[in-house]
């Protein structure tokens, strides 16, 4: 079933509020394209109709033409033999042929306001097929980037930077530890030379392990342009 049941729905048809409607917009606007599409290539069929029937008018109205010119030529060869009757018969016969003629520019008038009606509606479909494309492009735009970001937010929570946290975390609880062990041996003496240089390089030990794995999650996080 058609969004739009008739020319005249497209044509005063508000593609936004369709939209706005829809449970799933890139689904209807594909529709509403087609729609439109199909509507346009029907509505440019009647007018190919149209201009082949004015044409076979204009042929009928040349036929008439010669056919009248003819019967005034009899009828005035008729009335100089003197065959008055004949004349007027042949003059009867061309009254027909212009009765027919007439006829048929009263069609061929209403073809052309027919045609008129057609082009038309044809600048108003193609105006509406430009709105609709448009729209279609718009959304595919805002679903491609959506997608974007949320594949982004997907890596930014994944699994690897609360692992990363943990590790720091737990590094940090290791320099405590270490911190206090050394802070300990303080408590109630002097510490000699050689204790002093070893609690420094044990210090140093941990402070290089913690330097490491802050750079290793610094290449874990995204970059500014990835979010």
């Amino acid at each position: 079933m058609g969004i739009f049941s008739r020319l005249a729905d497209i044509i005063n048809s508000n593609v936004n509020s369709i939209l706005d409607r829809a449970e799933d917009p890139e689904k209807i606007i594909r529709l509403i394209i087609q729609e439109m599409e199909e509507t346009l290539v029907e509505v440019r069929a009647t007018a190919a109709q149209t201009i082949a029937e004015k044409k076979e008018i204009q042929r009928s109205l040349k036929r008439y033409e010669a056919a009248q010119a003819e019967w005034q030529r009899k009828a005035e060869i008729a009335l100089a033999k003197g065959r008055e009757d004949l004349s007027k018969g042949a003059l009867i016969e061309k009254a027909k042929l212009a009765e027919a003629s007439q006829a048929l520019l009263d069609e061929a008038e209403e073809l052309d306001r027919a045609l008129a009606r057609n082009e038309e509606d044809i600048v108003k479909l193609q105006a509406k097929l430009t709105e609709a494309k448009a729209k279609q492009k718009t959304i595919k735009a805002r679903h491609e980037t959506t997608s974007a970001r949320l594949k982004v937010r997907t890596q930014l929570y994944d699994g690897r930077i609360e692992d990363a946290l943990a590790r720091f975390e737990h590094m940090e609880k290791r320099l405590d530890a270490a911190e206090g062990e050394v802070e300990s041996f303080d408590l109630g003496r002097t510490k000699s030379l050689r204790e002093e240089i070893s609690d420094l390089e044990a210090e140093s030990a941990i402070e290089q392990e913690l330097a490491e794995l802050k750079a290793r999650m610094g290449r874990d996080q995204p970059t500014a342009g990835e979010r």
